[in-house]
Formats: C-alpha cells, sequence, structure tokens
C-alpha cells in the first residue's frame, strides 16, 4: 500500500495532466491537421507502450476475451478521441475541460437507462443545474470560441467515453492495467492507420511548429502514458468518490492554463454559466460525499 504522500503526489500530478491535456490537444492541431494529429499521437504513443510492457515485464494476452477488451477500450481512446479533435476547431481548450467534466452525469445516465441503475433526486437535480450551466456556456459563447457544433461534438465524445468504460467493465476480462492500456492502443492505432487514406490530402508537409510538437509529444507521453499509470493506482487505492473530485477541480485549472498559455480570453458569461455547471456538479457528487464521509469516520471510531 503505498502512503498517503505518495498517493496524494500522484493525485496532484493527474489533476494537472488532466489539467493541461486539453490545451496540449489545441496546440497539437496548431499546425497539423486534427485527425493527423490524433493518428500521430497513437503512432508514437504504440511504440512506448509496448516498451513499457517488455521493462515492466507484463505479457499482452491476445485470446479472444482479451482482445474483445481491447477494443472496447479503445472506444475511449480513439473512438471518444476523435470527436475531441475535431472539436478543437470550435471550442478552447478550456471548455473542452469542461465538458469532460460532464462524464460522470453522462455515465449516470447510460447507466440509468441502459442498465436501470437507480439515480436518487439530487443526482437529477444536479444533471438539470449542469445542463442549465451549459446552455449558458453556450450563449455566452457564441461570439467568442464557443460554437454549438463543438459542444455537440464533445457531448459525443464523452458520451462514447462512458460507453468504452461499461463495455470494459462488461467484458471484465482479467487483464493488468498496463496490458488493457497498452492492448486498446494498439487497436486505436490501427484504425488510425485506416483513417489515413481518408486524410492523406491533409498530411504535414513540413516540420510543425514548436508549438505543435511539444502539444504532440505531451499528449503521448504525460496524457497516454503517466497519466494512465497515475489513474490506475488511484483506482486501486483510494474512493471512487474521492478521485471522482477530480472532475470538478480539472476544468477551472484548465481555463486558468489557457487564459495564461494560449490567451483563451473567456466571458463573464461563460465563467457565469461555468460556475453554475460545476455547482450542478457538486449537487450531483453531494451524497456520495456526504456517504464517504460517514464512512471514513465510522471507520476512525472503530
Amino acid at each position: 500500500m503505498p502512503s498517503k504522500a505518495n498517493l496524494m503526489s500522484t493525485y496532484v500530478l493527474l489533476i494537472f495532466i488532466w489539467s493541461t491535456t486539453p490545451l496540449a490537444i489545441v496546440w497539437s492541431v496548431a499546425d497539423i491537421h486534427n485527425l493527423w494529429a490524433l493518428a500521430l499521437r497513437f503512432f508514437i504513443a504504440l511504440p512506448l507502450s509496448l516498451a513499457l510492457l517488455v521493462l515492466l515485464k507484463v505479457k499482452l494476452k491476445l485470446n479472444t476475451i482479451s482482445i474483445h477488451s481491447y477494443i472496447a477500450g479503445a472506444f475511449s481512446f480513439i473512438g471518444s478521441q476523435i470527436f475531441t479533435y475535431l472539436a478543437t476547431s470550435y471550442l478552447s481548450s478550456g471548455i473542452i475541460a469542461l465538458m469532460f467534466g460532464l462524464a460522470p452525469i453522462m455515465t449516470g445516465l447510460i447507466g440509468r437507462f441502459v442498465f436501470n441503475i437507480h439515480l436518487h433526486r439530487l443526482q437529477w437535480l444536479g444533471m438539470f443545474v449542469a445542463v442549465i450551466g451549459l446552455g449558458v456556456i453556450c450563449i455566452g459563447g457564441s461570439d467568442h470560441h464557443v460554437q454549438p457544433l463543438g459542444i455537440v461534438l464533445m457531448l459525443i465524445s464523452v458520451f462514447v467515453y462512458c460507453m468504452s468504460i461499461f463495455w470494459v467493465k462488461k467484458v471484465n476480462a482479467p487483464l493488468e492495467p498496463m496490458a488493457q492500456a497498452s492492448g486498446s492502443i494498439i487497436v486505436s492505432s490501427i484504425f488510425a492507420l485506416c483513417l489515413l487514406p481518408f486524410i492523406w490530402q491533409y498530411a504535414p508537409t513540413h516540420l510543425p511548429s514548436t508549438k505543435s510538437l511539444i502539444g504532440l509529444f505531451y499528449a503521448v507521453i504525460m496524457a497516454s502514458l503517466l497519466a494512465m499509470f497515475c489513474y490506475f493506482k488511484l483506482v486501486q487505492n483510494i474512493k471512487a468518490t474521492t478521485l471522482s473530485l477530480t472532475t470538478v477541480m480539472t476544468p477551472m485549472l484548465a481555463m486558468l492554463f489557457g487564459d495564461l498559455l494560449n490567451n483563451e480570453k473567456l466571458t463573464g458569461m461563460i465563467f457565469f454559466g461555468t460556475s453554475i455547471l460545476l455547482f450542478g456538479l457538486f449537487i450531483y457528487f453531494y451524497k456520495d460525499f456526504i456517504q464517504s464521509k460517514s464512512v471514513k469516520k465510522a471507520e476512525s471510531i472503530e
């Protein structure tokens, strides 16, 4: 069991990576076509992930159930990221991060209508408030880099990401996290290879700008590899409700980084809408936080 200091530093690092990844994606497409940047991200991540398998002596299983799980996991990689990369033409990095903050709500809706998982009243109220916040953001950003088409693309991206999580859990393959991730990166790379004939005309004809290269390699090393280690380490060692707090903290930090490093000036209306949306997320998680505190208090008394 890792020490508290170790877990805290891992938690902080994960929040930092998730806060800066949307900006890295936006930078990576500054001088490269959106889908080429996505394809290159997986082509570069593939040999690195395979090298890590060898280094960590993790076996990549190739039986039917494992391959099924890799395909399911790939939907949260390239399946979701296709729409995220396309959305960079219509949204700022901060709003992209904010949209991924809706993942718990989207997961709740999928669980309710597909798997008949019960949602309590506060969760429904939180969803309603979050949708109002999203509407305010769309209205307030109509004259800035916040366009409705981008919002739609990100909603699809988050939906595919959440469906992938349910799919992987349903397959329930006995795989180590690193093997699952590497297998999904392999499938994603194959899919990216199939994309090339359709985007070949947009192939880079010169060395991309420094900003694009920084964004590309940051997305590969930090978001695709290091964040993966941090995430699975935390999943195994902290409560899900504690981990879910990252969805509330990440968007505000992402907006700050976007403003400081990419000159993404956002209107007061967008910040107002963001506050409403984040308040909706807080309401959605409120009961879980209270229950988590009660359990922790009971454990300390025992």
